[in-house]
């Protein structure tokens, strides 16, 4: 064999150049280096004799450790930190042998690969979550990693895979540590060693702090889901879309957790909000015309190329194929695409099953562009605005303006045209599926009672809105009453039939809306127009979207509130001053020129003692009040239908823009692509976390006071339901994965000074954390 010729040979030439080297014969050196030779001469010819292969064999690992008397970090807000190891099993070493059978069999190969299980410290106790993990730098999936989070807590246990191994009652609980547990860790990612982790860390305020009752994770108990689009956005399950010749991409995977980016968003929702356990569901259908008569609202893709391949798309019984096409700019979307149904299902389902109460939230977002020559019903202008609001779907001529058909049938032809014919008779509830067999028109009353229908084939839902913020609407006037209001009554009947008894029933009104509605007509008319629909039977709570301001502020020192004696806007107690105070409440500005000059209008009633009726924020007033419409002036001697106390009051929305100044005006927001893109009064723009803060902590605070918050003698609860305000806005995209990915969505960059909540609720003011401090150390007077 060349093996041993080879090495007689190398032990001839080894002898004859003679000497030693390290103690080795220059023939016993020869005969090592011949061998070796005829030895992979002789694999390679024959395959036999070979020597086994052994690839990823470790023969010693090192693992950092902690250290008696290292310190333990402390976390206020959110951090990313490394890890401490404080406890780790013997490594596990796993073997795979491939080859060396037979004659002509190549060499037989055996690898090895490893495991181990570990806890890590992370820092000191009690954390609201460890979020994201990274190992040796690169995010990975927790799910990869077997982790079970330990948060730090005065009564957590013992882990029990580490009682298993240690022996029950050997192991310590390390209560007031947050640590991590991964089990039975895969190595072989990390070149067979433990990789360098590190973790994203939330801690928010504690118990004993003094600012502590204004904490948002205890504070907000609802929020509203948003975007309300996405075509599998809210899907539980991972979605992939195919293509004829068989590639595939996710539609809804964007981290690297294994999970789809609804249940993660979900899961983070739960962390950071722990007092939340409602939320309203907003998904929403097209319009594209501010003329009702004019406007269908339909449900619509993003594009129609790909399809879903685990899960089709398909809404209200239109295909992708049959659905129309959301319009793009500069070759993207505007808005992501109606929710399939099936994905809609699966979000009702996963927050039920999760011990959450759903409100579903039908939306309606305006999708006319620049350009569209759509006369405008409020200007006469040959172009609409681009992607307006809602609010602003009228008359073909709006009511005030020259030709309106306002007061006359004409209106209610067109007011019946924009609700349509179907009915509850036309839907037919399966198990998670919907059928319609209805008439082909695509009114309000289909896309309000398909997602009655789809509720009720989830499983149903805590509550449905039957539609939102129609203000433009809601005011329009038959030749006798408000016909949109009357056909909102009758809806709430047809969506009764499908959700039965139990489903809490209501509208969300815009907070300029639900009080009532003077006509800048001259008249001296003041009607309470909503009534109807608030003492209807059918509706159980007067929805409210609160974007009421809180403030008057403005650059400097000498405006009015500073002048007052307020020293910042973000000051406690004059936020909450405004909540029951301050404009639309005891003042009005009565044109532009007076709100620059600050000219402040006493809003009063001299002749009938009525103030509230002229006050939007005054709340109480027009809930615990008999409400007498005024008809060219005169105070009508028979109330409406509406009894004092009888509904709860839910804030169906409510929120502020994360921008200064943004208490001024907190329904403005920034968008480019919308003509409602606007700054909040006087302000620079620039973004500022804190004012939303106080915001929100001004609003739940001041209706969480039990004076404040006057009980109904009615239905023996509150007249504000705390339970049921829903904060605006929480993303079903999770963070920080949204806003980053502009690649994926349009409006990430919407996010630095929006409403959004996600990646701002464990924000801690430095207030807040000097107060914990000097708590711990005994102080109190600081």
């Amino acid at each position: 064999m060349a093996t041993i010729l080879l090495s007689a040979a190398g032990a001839a030439i080894g002898g004859s150049l003679g000497g030693t080297l390290a103690g080795l014969s220059s023939v016993a050196i020869g005969r090592v280096v011949g061998a070796t030779l005829g030895r992979m001469i002789d694999q390679r010819l024959l395959g036999a004799g070979a020597d086994a292969v052994e690839t990823g064999k470790v023969d010693r690992f090192r693992l950092m450790q902690a250290g008696e008397g290292d310190p333990i970090p402390q976390v206020y807000g959110r951090m990313r930190l490394g890890g401490q190891v404080i406890w780790a099993s013997d490594f596990q070493e796993n073997t795979t042998t491939r080859g060396g059978k037979g004659a002509a069999a190549s060499a037989k190969v055996t690898e090895y690969s490893y495991s181990v299980s570990l806890a890590v410290a992370v820092c000191e106790g009690e954390v609201a979550s460890i979020g994201r993990v990274w190992a040796d730098g690169e995010e990975v999936s927790r799910e990869d990693l077997n982790m079970r989070v330990y948060p730090g807590s005065a009564d957590q246990l013992p882990d029990p895979l580490i009682e298993a191994i240690e022996g029950a009652g050997m192991v310590p609980a390390y209560r007031g540590t947050a640590y991590v547990v991964m089990e039975d860790v895969d190595l072989g990612p990390y070149g067979n060693r433990v990789p360098q982790f590190s973790f994203e860390v939330l801690r928010a305020e504690q118990p004993g702090a003094r600012d502590y009752e204004g904490d948002l994770a205890q504070l907000v108990r609802g929020v509203a889901l948003i975007p309300g689009t996405g075509e599998y956005a809210l899907a539980t399950t991972p979605v992939y879309y195919g293509d004829p010749l068989g590639s595939q991409s996710a539609a809804n995977l964007a981290t690297p957790s294994a999970m789809a980016d609804f249940p993660r968003a979900f899961e983070q929702l739960t962390e950071e909000l722990p007092g939340c356990d409602a939320v309203s569901l907003v998904v929403s259908w097209f319009g594209g015309d501010l003329r009702c008569g004019a406007c269908q609202v339909r449900p619509k893709v993003e594009q129609k190329t790909f399809e879903g391949s685990n899960m089709a798309w398909q809404v209200s019984g239109l295909t992708r194929g049959e659905a129309d096409q959301i319009a793009q700019v500069e070759e993207r979307p505007i808005y992501g695409g109606t929710p399939a149904d099936a994905a809609v299902v699966e979000a009702i389902k996963h927050m039920r099953d999760a011990g959450r109460r759903v409100m579903f939230y039908p939306f309606i977002l305006m999708d006319q562009l620049a350009g569209n020559g759509l006369p405008d019903p409020w200007t006469g202008a040959m172009e609409q605005a681009h992607l307006p609001w809602r609010g602003r779907i009228t008359l073909s001529v709006a009511p005030g303006q020259p030709g309106s058909p306002d007061g006359t049938a004409a209106a209610e032809a067109e007011v019946a045209a924009f609700m349509g014919a179907a009915s509850a008779a036309d839907f037919t509830v399966g198990d998670g599926k919907v059928t319609y067999t209805g008439p082909e028109d695509w009114g309000l009353r289909r896309f309000i009672l398909h997602y009655a229908a789809l509720c009720a084939a989830a499983g149903g839902v805590e509550a449905f809105c039957i539609g939102s913020e129609l203000r433009g609407l809601t005011q329009i006037r038959g030749s006798v009453g408000f016909p949109v209001v009357e056909a909102l009554r009758d809806l709430a009947g047809e969506v009764r039939l499908l959700l039965g008894p139990e489903v809490k029933l209501g509208y969300a009104a815009d907070w300029s809306e639900y009080f009532g509605y003077q006509p800048e007509d001259g008249s001296g008319d003041r009607f309470f127009h909503l009534d109807p629909l608030w003492a209807d039977p059918q509706i159980d709570f007067v929805g409210i979207d609160n974007y009421m301001p809180l403030s008057d502020w403005r650059e400097g020192e000498d405006h009015l509130d500073a002048q007052a004696g307020w020293e910042r806007i973000y000051d406690p107690a004059y936020l909450d001053a405004n909540v029951e105070g301050g404009e639309g409440f005891d003042w009005f500005y009565h044109s532009p020129e007076a709100e620059a000059a600050q000219i402040r209008t006493p809003i009063t009633d001299a002749a009938h003692g009525e103030p509230w009726i002229w006050r939007y924020k005054d709340l109480r007033g027009w809930w615990e009040s008999d409400h007498h419409e005024r008809i060219g002036g005169v105070r009508q001697a028979s109330a409406t239908a509406w009894e004092p106390g009888m509904k709860p009051i839910w804030f169906t929305e409510l929120g502020c823009a994360a921008i200064d100044k943004g208490t001024n005006q907190p329904n403005k927001f920034l968008d480019p692509k919308s003509s409602e893109s606007k700054l909040p009064k006087y302000s620079t723009g620039r973004r500022d976390d804190l004012i939303q803060l106080c915001y929100l902590r001004a609003q739940l605070g001041h209706w969480a006071k039990a004076v404040n918050n006057p009980v109904s003698e009615v239905y023996d609860g509150p007249m504000l339901d705390l339970a049921n305000a829903y904060v605006w806005a929480w993303d079903a995209r999770p963070f920080p994965v949204f806003p980053n990915r502009d690649d994926l969505w349009s409006d990430g960059d919407n996010y630095l000074r929006g409403h959004w909540l996600n990646g701002r609720v464990g924000a801690r003011t430095l207030a807040s954390v000097i107060e914990e401090l000097c708590g711990r150390a005994g102080l109190s007077d600081i």
